[in-house]
């Protein structure tokens, strides 16, 4: 069992309804349509499930998501499925499993999480999938693969005590190649340096366009602190090699941009993107350099249709981006 690359063939696209109100407080309704957007925009390419909260949110999700989109009730602290929801591995053959990882709220920075903690088995159970507990605290922002044995993460996130100050490199590394069928993990060092609230996610840094090929974030600006941080990661990825033995190229986004909303700075990641069947659905800013960036990571999918949605500024404010909100089921 191996887990596949998310440039590969989905079932479909899973998302959460936003519910935490001490987040987003007054830009709770930016937030609930910044959801709806990315939605209606996947729905054209694939199915799409949105777990809600049962009552009155269910409703409201399924007025502004539009008829296409399924509305799934089940209980829910937050919205960033891609942590809490469940990392599938397959066979290549029809098998297909649902690994649920334990969930801590991202080192017990976000109280309550004891819903999230079970929604990877009950989203499972709920499409009728088998599903495999994991005793380790794992989110699925933390990684990118390449389908093919290789996975990429930071050391920032996976070993910070917050999440399993028992384990050691070693013991971490070789829980995930045996859970989900890899045979090399390239350590980045960094995540994004005002990513508190996940401690350095890889997916705000890299993702696999293909094997050997890693799309990376760059800054441009030498004033902030990312500057040296991505510029560090960049050249400790060409320095690396995957399971095949290449050394991984690297084609990095340069320009990060920066957004004033509510009261804070937040970086808004292009490379925080999210691929699909025929589309990748990137996050913007109205930025000068929104078309320029989409076209450096339309050329690294090559068939697909790049389209930007200018959620970037709500979807950081709560502290991710379009792929931190979204989780694929793999087609079998």
């Amino acid at each position: 069992m191996r887990m596949p690359a998310e440039f590969s063939a989905h079932e479909r696209t899973v998302l959460c309804w936003p519910t935490r109100g001490s987040v987003y407080g007054d830009l709770m309704s930016q937030a609930e349509d910044a959801h709806a957007q990315v939605a209606r925009a996947i729905v054209q390419y694939e199915p799409v499930s949105m777990i809600v909260n049962p009552g009155p949110s269910a409703t409201r999700a399924a007025e502004l998501c539009g008829g296409q989109v399924d509305i799934v009730e089940l209980p829910i602290n937050d919205s960033w499925f891609r942590d809490s929801g469940p990392i599938y591995v397959t066979d290549g053959a029809g098998a297909r499993t649902a690994t649920a990882w334990d969930f801590n709220g991202w080192g017990t920075k976000f109280t309550p999480f004891d819903l999230d903690a079970q929604v990877a088995t009950r989203w499972a159970d709920h499409a009728g999938h088998p599903s495999r507990r994991v005793p380790m605290v794992f989110e699925g922002g933390s990684l990118t693969v390449d389908g093919e044995g290789t996975l990429v993460t930071t050391t920032q996130c996976l070993m910070h005590p917050n999440r399993n100050p028992d384990l050691t490199k070693f013991e971490i590394e070789t829980r995930i190649c045996a859970e989900l069928g890899v045979s090399t993990v390239v350590w980045l060092p960094y995540g994004l340096a005002d990513d508190d609230d996940t401690d350095g996610h890889v997916d705000n840094v890299a993702v696999f366009a293909r094997p050997g090929l890693l799309v990376m974030q760059g800054c441009d600006d030498p004033a902030e602190s990312d500057w040296l941080r991505l510029n560090v990661n960049a050249r400790w990825a060409r320095g690396s090699h995957d399971a095949a033995g290449r050394l991984l190229q690297v084609v990095e986004i340069p320009v990060l941009p920066f957004v004033e909303i509510g009261g804070f700075r937040c970086a808004v990641p292009y490379g925080n993107y999210y691929v699909g069947n025929g589309f990748v659905l990137v996050p913007t800013a109205n930025h000068p350099a929104d078309a320029d960036m989409l076209a450096i990571i339309g050329e690294q999918y090559p068939g697909r249709d790049v389209i930007g949605l200018d959620v970037g500024p709500i979807l950081a404010y709560g502290g991710g981006g379009i792929h931190c909100i979204t989780q694929q089921v793999p087609a079998v």
